[in-house]
């Protein structure tokens, strides 16, 4: 059996070692917000974060992530509830600023890859609270191991999401 922490709990799975971690999450555990987009990490419909960092699940053999912590879209707001040291009767229902901004700033057409890029979009924003356009657009598009690809073309939306989930972030209501 392999280890890891996903969204805040202790799980264990009994999937190969080589089993894409996409696979698990959603076979597996029932986690259904990574995507399957295209299955080699082109595309960033299967991200999670790995700790701080967003990683391509469908590429990622569930043994590299033996031990470690997962968060996809379910786990923002258990991660931001910790990260601001708000109390479980405070925290429960509420949103992860990314989640909140891409609501407001009605940032999904079709939602394939809007996990993906709410992924990516928290891992810049924990890195950098104030980020422009043109570190916005680079973390979706150049960091990483390909770009954050949206079919509908909804990218403006997306850059009004960023800066209004920064502003979330910020305190800047």
């Amino acid at each position: 059996m392999i280890s890891l922490t996903v969204n805040g709990a202790k799980r264990s799975v009994r999937s190969s070692p080589d089993t894409p971690l996409l696979y698990v999450l959603r076979n597996e555990l029932g986690v259904m917000t990574p995507k399957f987009g295209c299955g080699l990490a082109q595309c960033g419909a299967c991200s999670v974060l790995l700790g701080d960092e967003e990683i391509r699940a469908c590429i990622t053999p569930i043994a590299a992530v033996e031990g470690k912590e997962v968060t996809t879209v379910d786990g923002l707001p258990a991660r931001w509830a910790r990260q601001k040291k708000l109390s479980a009767a405070v925290a429960k229902g509420k949103l992860h600023p990314v989640q909140e901004a891409w609501i407001e700033e009605q940032v999904p057409q079709c939602g394939i890859c809007q996990f993906g890029m709410m992924i990516k979009v928290t891992e810049l924003l924990e890195a950098n609270p104030k980020p422009t356009d043109a570190e916005i657009k680079t973390a979706l598009t150049t960091s990483g191991p390909s770009p954050h690809l949206c079919r509908c073309g909804s990218y403006a939306a997306i850059l009004d999401g960023a800066h209004r989930a920064a502003q979330l972030m910020r305190g800047e209501a």
